[in-house]
């Protein structure tokens, strides 16, 4: 939701296009994953480990949004880029906080793989 809330502030603000595809691919790759953990699609598709796709996409987006996050913020052409730009800050915290979250859920999973016992 705060992906989708920058993106229509930059959209309503008419902000650099950057900001504005940034903030829509953020937005389109979190409703992707949402839909994927939804639908337990992830167990299906074994062919990639998805957990570590969603830490690799939660890094990048990181360092995307602290780029433009503190461009939109420094820059501040209008209200609506403002807004925009703390929105994709506070995004780019929850994206580490994803990152530390997940680390942590394939680290206990691990663990519990090694002391289960052989069927």
């Amino acid at each position: 939701l705060v992906a989708l809330a920058a993106l229509i502030c930059f959209v309503a603000s008419g902000a650099h296009e950057a900001y504005t595809a940034l903030a829509g691919m953020e937005t389109v790759i979190t409703v992707l994953f949402l839909l994927l953990y939804l639908l337990r699609l992830d167990a299906r598709m074994r062919c990639l480990f998805w957990p570590l796709a969603d830490i690799f996409n939660s890094v990048v987006a990181a360092l995307f949004l602290l780029v433009v996050g503190l461009f939109a913020v420094i820059i501040k052409t209008n209200k609506g880029t403002l807004a925009g730009g703390v929105l994709g800050l506070i995004l780019l915290v929850l994206c580490l906080i994803d990152v530390v979250l997940l680390c942590k859920k394939i680290r206990l999973d691990k663990a519990r793989g090694r002391s289960a016992p052989a069927k």
